[in-house]
C-alpha cells in the first residue's frame, strides 16, 4: 500500500484541495493543467481522473452548504436538467470519436485552454459582481430565467464533460446575472451541489472509457480531504485582495501553456535508414 503511494501527487492534491477549500474554484481548473503540464499525464486521462477527484473532494463543501440550508434545490435540479443529457451526449460522442488520437487530444488541450481563460476573467470579476450582484435586474421573465438555467447546465455539462472545467466559477459568474436577488452563499452552494452529481456521471463515463487512473486517483485525494477541510476552516480568513488576483494569474498562466503545448507540432520520428545487406 505504502509503496503505491505518491508523495509528490499526494501534495499536489493537498494545495489543489486547500485552494478548493479557501475559493470554491480550482478542482478541474487546477488540477488537470497541473496533471498535464507537471506531471505529464494525457489529457484525456488527466481529465477522466480530476473529475472524480473533483466530485469526491467538493462532496464534504456540499453536505457543509447542505446542512447550513444555503443549497437552492429548486436551481440545481434546473440546471440538472440541461447538465444531465448534455453530459451524456457529450461522453457518447467523446466515446465514438475516442480513438482518432492525437486531433482528439488537441481538441481536448484547446477546450481546456479556452475554459482556463474565462475562468481567470470570471475569478477577476467575481468580486465586483459578488458587490454589485443586486444591481442587475435585466433578467426578469420567470421563463427566461428557467430556460437560461437550464441552457447553462447544458453548457456546463458539455464543458466539464471535455474539459473537467466549468462548474465553478464561470458557473458562479452567470448565476449571479440570473439571480441577482439570491443571497451569495445560497449561489454558491448550489453552483457547488450540482458539480459534484454532474461530475460523478462525467467522471463515471470517462472511467468506463478507461480514461481514469485508480492509483493517481487514491494518490490525489490522499492529499485533497484534508486540504479542503483546511481550506474551508481558512477560508473566512484569507484576504480575497491577495487570494483571488493569485488564482486568477495561475488560471491565465496555465491557459496560456496548454495554449503552447497544445499548438506545438507533433514531433517527426526519423528513421534510421536499413543498411544494405552485403553480398
Amino acid at each position: 500500500m505504502t509503496g503505491s503511494i505518491d508523495f509528490f501527487h499526494a501534495i499536489a492534491g493537498f494545495l489543489v484541495g486547500t485552494l478548493v477549500g479557501l475559493t470554491g474554484v480550482g478542482g478541474g481548473s487546477l488540477m488537470t493543467p497541473l496533471l498535464v503540464l507537471i506531471f505529464g499525464v494525457s489529457a484525456k486521462t488527466a481529465v477522466g481522473t480530476d473529475l472524480l477527484f473533483a466530485a469526491i473532494t467538493k462532496i464534504a463543501g456540499s453536505a457543509i452548504h447542505g446542512s447550513r440550508e444555503t443549497v437552492d434545490w429548486t436551481i440545481v435540479r434546473r440546471m440538472a436538467m440541461g447538465s444531465v443529457p448534455a453530459a451524456l451526449l457529450t461522453l457518447a460522442v467523446l466515446g465514438w470519436i475516442g480513438d482518432v488520437g492525437k486531433s482528439t487530444e488537441h481538441v481536448i488541450l484547446l477546450s481546456l485552454a479556452s475554459l482556463l481563460a474565462l475562468t481567470s476573467v470570471a475569478v477577476i470579476g467575481r468580486k465586483w459582481l459578488f458587490r454589485h450582484a443586486h444591481d442587475f435586474d435585466a433578467v426578469r421573465s420567470r421563463g427566461t430565467v428557467i430556460g437560461g438555467t437550464v441552457v447553462l447546465g447544458a453548457m456546463i455539462g458539455v464543458a466539464v464533460s471535455i474539459s473537467s472545467v466549468g462548474a465553478g466559477a464561470i458557473g458562479v459568474t452567470v448565476l449571479l446575472f440570473l439571480y441577482p436577488r439570491l443571497q451569495m452563499a445560497r449561489i454558491v452552494g448550489s453552483d457547488i451541489a450540482h458539480a459534484v452529481p454532474l461530475a460523478l456521471i462525467a467522471g463515471t463515463g470517462h472511467w468506463i472509457m478507461g480514461d481514469v487512473n485508480g492509483v493517481l486517483l487514491t494518490n490525489l485525494l490522499i492529499g485533497s480531504i484534508p486540504g479542503v477541510v483546511i481550506g474551508s476552516y481558512l477560508s473566512s480568513r484569507a484576504p480575497d485582495r491577495l487570494l483571488q488576483p493569485l488564482l486568477a494569474a495561475v488560471l491565465a498562466l496555465s491557459s496560456w501553456q496548454l495554449f503552447v503545448k497544445a499548438r506545438a507540432p507533433d514531433p517527426v520520428k526519423v528513421e534510421a535508414p536499413v543498411k544494405a545487406a552485403r553480398p
